[in-house]
């Protein structure tokens, strides 16, 4: 079975970070297939690293992650962030901008990602402002799954949660492989029946990263450490059942060197093409 979604993207990517990205991009080959950047962190950076990120899109092709949109907050969208949001994509034929089903913010910032509660009022009221987003940037958008820890003011399902939102909405997926992982011990539900539950149509691309074991039955996502069997094995059952999909490692934290990170990217290949393999075996 193929993906048969219009992906921004191919292969297997990287999270650029700055304390690499010198290291990284002197390499005589391209380890990756794309790269990923958190576009707050670059959008008003200007001399020598400007000029480093610019080189960088020209080289590989270039994707978003935001961290600040906060979706799901009572607050205002902060439109004339969109605004400067979309110049800064068109500039550099970023080809995919993602987001977090969370918020971070209302009067103020929150620092981090907050659940938004698993009602229908809030999948409307979501997928509403996701609209609004998608109108200003002249573009669809992808909505990422996100990791939490509580679910105040539960209705629904988070899976059941997730998908009306993007259903009405009319925006992409992001599918983190961790994240369905580190929910599923948390919350105690069957990881593979969630995946299998997002529309393959819908989804640009994945995440995989590593986390942290608090307790046998809390993980914390931290993307800090290296990723753990049950979860590659979880991303080849993603690749299975929704076809081979570009997939990027994320390394926030505790960042190892680079060749361990190329090898990592490596080990995503290997799964992607064990999986097109596989494809043509039974084509």
């Amino acid at each position: 079975m193929m993906n048969t979604t219009s992906c921004p993207v191919s292969g297997a990517g990287l999270g650029l970070r700055r304390s690499f990205m010198d290291e990284f991009m002197a390499l005589d080959h391209d380890p990756a297939d794309f790269l990923e950047v958190a576009p707050e962190n670059w959008m008003k950076m200007g001399g020598a690293l400007g000029k480093k990120f610019a080189q960088a899109a020209e080289r590989y092709p270039m994707i978003c992650h935001g961290l600040s949109l906060s979706i799901g907050s009572p607050a205002p969208l902060d439109e004339h962030f969109l605004i400067q949001l979309k110049k800064f994509l068109d500039k550099h034929n970023v080809r995919c901008y993602s987001e977090h089903l969370s918020y971070c913010s209302d009067e103020g910032h929150l620092y981090d990602l907050m659940p938004i509660p698993f009602t229908e009022e809030a999948a409307s009221y979501v997928a509403k402002r996701i609209q609004r987003v998608q109108d200003i940037l002249e573009r669809r958008i992808v909505m990422e799954n996100v990791s939490y820890y509580a679910a105040p003011g539960q209705q629904m399902t988070e899976i059941d949660f997730f998908n009306a939102v993007i259903e009405q909405a009319g925006c992409d997926v992001l599918l983190d492989v961790n994240n369905i992982y580190v929910n599923s011990i948390n919350h105690n539900y069957d990881a593979e029946s969630y995946m299998k539950s997002v529309d393959s149509k819908r989804i640009a691309y994945l995440h995989i990263a590593g986390h942290y074991d608090e307790a046998d039955d809390l993980k914390v996502d931290t993307h800090g450490a290296d990723i753990i069997d049950p979860v590659w094995q979880l991303l080849e059952k993603t690749y299975q059942h929704h076809g081979v999909i570009p997939t990027l490692l994320e390394r926030d934290f505790n960042i190892p060197s680079v060749n361990d990170l190329i090898e990592e990217i490596d080990q995503i290949r290997h799964y992607q093409l064990k999986q097109e393999h596989a494809n043509v075996a039974t084509a």
